[in-house]
């Protein structure tokens, strides 16, 4: 493990990019990440290198994602059925079951090695859902967790009766590789609800989903979003943010 620290995190506005690419974008920082702590082992502390940390902020072209623990029949629809809505369909390497990711849909995916901050995947999930529910206060809603199911919720109180019941808002599933993290958390800000109608969202099926915009009645700005987002991120990791300009595709090639 290294002993020397770096919370310095680049964010990066991939704007609306293809599924396939950003992942593929992600293999490649935690690749290169996971090959600098390799390398540092047999350095003495002066000479190791500083490992890099990455916030990638993005949406996505309408795609399903089905993580390595979800089940195939949570996809309803078959392949013609999916041409028909425009979207595509992915078996990927996060943790979870299947989600859908849209435009109007503020996506995050921390690429952060955690002996930069802390070795606790459990910390680390709940932060980023401390993250969600703190940048949601700021838009004046109630969203807190429910015992034994990821993300955040609203209506999630189990001691008071609510009206229209739990509805998730924002999704999330990680890999770690040597602390390495990559995926992320997928907020529903302007986003298509009626998309979720052809899965069974993240394995659940008596639960509904719902959206910024559906809950204030009104669109919101996914920029500004975002960057009350890093903002909470920032405190509760205590990471040092840095920025690079929006659009940065070219990153990619």
């Amino acid at each position: 493990m290294n002993t020397i620290c770096n919370k310095q995190v680049q964010v990066q506005d991939l704007g609306l990019i293809d599924y396939q690419l950003s992942w593929d974008y992600q293999e490649r920082l935690l690749a290169e990440i996971v090959a600098a702590k390799i390398a540092n082992r047999n350095l003495p502390v002066d000479a190791q290198t500083l490992t890099p940390n990455y916030v990638l902020f993005c949406q996505h072209p309408h795609v399903y994602t089905l993580g390595k623990s979800g089940k195939e029949d949570h996809l309803l629809a078959n392949d013609a059925f999916l041409q028909t809505l425009g979207a595509t369909y992915y078996k990927i390497n996060r943790g979870g079951d299947i989600t859908y990711h849209g435009p109007g849909q503020l996506v995050g995916y921390p690429i952060l090695d955690l002996d930069n901050f802390f070795t606790d995947i459990h910390r680390y999930m709940r932060l980023l859902e401390e993250t969600i529910i703190r940048t949601l206060a700021d838009y004046g809603l109630d969203a807190g967790r429910i015992d034994g199911l990821t993300g955040v919720w609203l209506d999630y109180r189990t001691d008071k009766k609510q009206s229209n019941g739990p509805r998730k808002i924002c999704a999330m599933g990680v890999k770690a590789s040597r602390w390495v993290t990559m995926h992320g958390f997928a907020l529903n800000v302007n986003t298509d609800l009626s998309y979720f109608n052809h899965i069974v969202p993240c394995g659940i099926s008596d639960k509904a989903v719902t959206s910024m915009q559906a809950e204030l009645g009104r669109d919101v700005s996914v920029t500004e979003v975002a960057e009350r987002v890093a903002h909470h991120l920032a405190d509760l990791f205590e990471m040092e943010l840095t920025s690079v300009p929006a659009g940065v595709s070219r990153l990619l090639v």
